[in-house]
């Protein structure tokens, strides 16, 4: 059985030979691993399931070695802490709760079609998934500034609704673009949720984000693709709407939010999951033998049935000791 067949068998509830896996790094993780094993190309020989063409933000340094970034929202980034790996917004694009002046600008094609293109060319057997990333609500604070939108959801409806039809509009577009090449997957990211629930609440999903969801899955569930979203914290209120207007995959699934068996067992049947394996807790804090122990325990609880892509819940970031991921790594291997 391919590594693809696997993922896809995993979507659609069915149960594969072994349980699909997706272990993914942030810059600084990859690094001290290298380091640690002595091996450059070790990620390679580790048995990942996916293979991503990446729309995230492109950026560009605004003079080299400076570490700011503008994207091509027009919004500057800090990057020059090493350990925070999207950065900090410095200004806003957007200071008042207007758009009088304001354009998107012209998704630059050539770009992205080279980005997905080059997953494309090193998929081999695994899944490919396009990952449109910056979604909706992250676009929209990054223009904004979060409180400010925040406050603007109550205050300003109209201005919000607009704003957010706008880059939905702009999202479909790479959507559109993606679903000419043959990605199994359309992956979107934009963090909803806290540690303790919504951001934005319920309500105000319901009304400015859900119908651009919907729009958004319909277009690929009418090309025969998945949809898979990704969405750090708790947004349980929102994960049987989100299986009715179209998604077949969530991630991150963090083990401090849900309750991995209960959550399989209410929505199981209606959602695939992808993660479920610590990167808050377990991976920086535990020992090699507490990873191994606690990867067989997810397997066994997630696997059964299909349903489920194990992984850690995010990119690992920089504080997890490498022993722990060539630990995770020998775990999912040995399965």
């Amino acid at each position: 059985m391919t590594r693809r067949e696997r993922v896809l068998m995993a979507a659609r509830h069915e149960e594969p030979d072994r349980v699909p896996y997706q272990i993914d790094l942030t810059a600084q993780a990859h690094a001290r691993l290298v380091e640690h094993v002595g091996d450059p190309g070790y990620m390679d020989g580790i048995g990942n399931h996916l293979a991503y063409g990446v729309y995230d933000l492109f950026m560009d340094e605004t003079a080299p070695g400076s570490g700011y970034f503008r994207d091509d929202f027009g919004v500057i980034w800090n990057r020059t802490d090493p350990l925070n790996d999207s950065g900090v917004v410095e200004g806003l694009v957007l200071p008042e709760a207007s758009l009088e002046g304001f354009a998107l600008p012209a998704l630059d094609e050539a770009r992205l079609r080279r980005q997905f293109e080059a997953g494309l060319a090193e998929a081999g057997d695994r899944c490919r998934v396009a990952e449109v990333g910056w979604g909706i609500f992250e676009r929209a604070w990054a223009l904004r500034g979060m409180e400010n939108l925040l406050a603007d959801m109550a205050a300003e409806p109209a201005f919000v609704e607009e704003l957010f039809a706008r880059i939905a509009g702009h999202l479909a577009r790479v959507v559109e673009i993606a679903l000419e090449y043959p990605f199994d997957i359309i992956y979107f990211g934009d963090d909803w949720g806290s540690q303790r629930g919504l951001i934005l609440g319920p309500h105000h999903w319901r009304r400015y984000l859900k119908p651009h969801m919907r729009d958004l899955f319909g277009s690929v569930k009418a090309r025969g693709r998945a949809t898979a979203l990704h969405s750090c914290g708790d947004i349980r209120a929102l994960l049987p709407e989100l299986a009715e207007i179209g998604l077949d995959i969530y991630q991150t699934f963090q083990p401090e939010v849900y309750d991995l068996g209960q959550t399989k067992h209410e929505l199981g049947q209606t959602l695939a999951f992808w993660g479920g394996i610590s990167t808050q807790q377990l991976l920086p804090y535990g020992t090699p033998a507490e990873v191994r122990a606690e990867v067989r325990r997810t397997l066994e609880i997630m696997g059964p049935g299909g349903g489920y892509i194990a992984g850690p819940t995010h990119a690992v970031p920089g504080d997890v000791p490498p022993e722990n991921l060539v630990a995770l790594a020998e775990a999912l291997l040995e399965q």
